[in-house]
């Protein structure tokens, strides 16, 4: 068993500025060992193609760098909603989802994390996430190399993924088991009603998540605190330590072997702390760095 596969890799969502070359830049100043961004414009349909400078600099730059694809966790656009009850919109994100994709293989990455999607209070919850699964299996067939991480949400409004049963039922309904996996969000988690304040609580909320979906779906992490209250059902991220959840959790984490070898990711608040809260949580490991 290799050492890569035993470490914990830890880093941030970082900024993609300028060109997706320069995020493998950014989490190395961190100290980091695994990073998020975004390969385009989060908040906008369309995106200029990559070009062949982008992609090999990139690539060269994460080979340089140690950045292996499995410690790394691109997200998709927030405008995509792959359960969205409207065919004309649902056809929309379904392709942006496919762009999304495919800009993933041409960089050689291997995941690409998601917000399951929203039924918008038009559908039942099972209609919304029998499309969501759908759209997974259209996109799939389209591409190839490419794992669709789903990421749990905190339950805000109508946006599905926030219990563990939704994230079981959209993966049932995924053809290809190999390519579908889930990040874990511990604000979201914590929103959602899972409690994770104490050790007990983490062991209680994982063995839940370990039978109803299985640890070994689990790609990968966000690593936040919460800046309101236990099942809110609201999505505020804090820095660690800072929130209602506390620092046990993270202890617990990183002191686990189930979450060795994928990328923990922080998308606190305070990027000017990032390389710290980066350090603070390898010092809860008993590897030594």
């Amino acid at each position: 068993m290799s050492r890569a596969f035993l470490n914990y890799f830890v880093g941030a969502h970082v900024s993609a500025s300028g060109g997706v070359e320069n995020a493998p830049l950014n989490a190395a100043k961190l100290g980091a060992n695994a990073f998020a961004l975004f390969t385009k414009n989060q908040r906008r349909w369309e995106a200029k193609p990559l070009t062949k400078g982008n992609i090999t600099k990139f690539r060269d730059s994460c080979e340089r760098l140690g950045f292996a694809p499995e410690q790394i966790l691109p997200h998709d656009s927030y405008l995509i909603n792959l359960g969205h009850p409207e065919p004309e919109a649902l056809e929309k994100s379904r392709a942006a989802f496919i762009d999304e994709l495919q800009r993933c293989e041409q960089l050689g990455l291997c995941y690409l994390n998601f917000h399951p999607g929203s039924h918008l209070r038009k559908v039942d919850e099972e209609t919304c996430l029998n499309t969501i699964a759908e759209s997974i299996n259209i996109a799939l067939d389209k591409t190839t190399g490419v794992t669709a991480v789903i990421e749990n949400t905190a339950g805000q409004g109508s946006n599905l993924g926030c219990r563990f049963e939704h994230l079981a039922h959209i993966i049932a309904g995924v053809e290809d088991k190999s390519r579908v996996a889930v990040c874990l969000d511990t604000c979201h988690t914590f929103a959602s009603g899972y409690d994770l304040r104490d050790r007990a609580d983490c062991e209680q909320t994982f063995a839940e998540f370990e039978r109803i979906v299985g640890f070994d779906y689990l790609k990968g992490m966000h690593l936040n605190d919460s800046k309101t209250a236990f099942d809110s059902r609201k999505d505020r991220h804090h820095s660690l330590g800072m929130g209602e959840i506390g620092l046990e959790v993270f202890r617990f984490i990183m002191s686990d072997d189930r979450f060795r070898g994928i990328p923990l990711v922080l998308e606190t608040i305070d990027e000017t702390i990032w390389a710290e809260e980066i350090q603070m949580l390898r010092g809860f490991t008993d590897l030594n760095w």
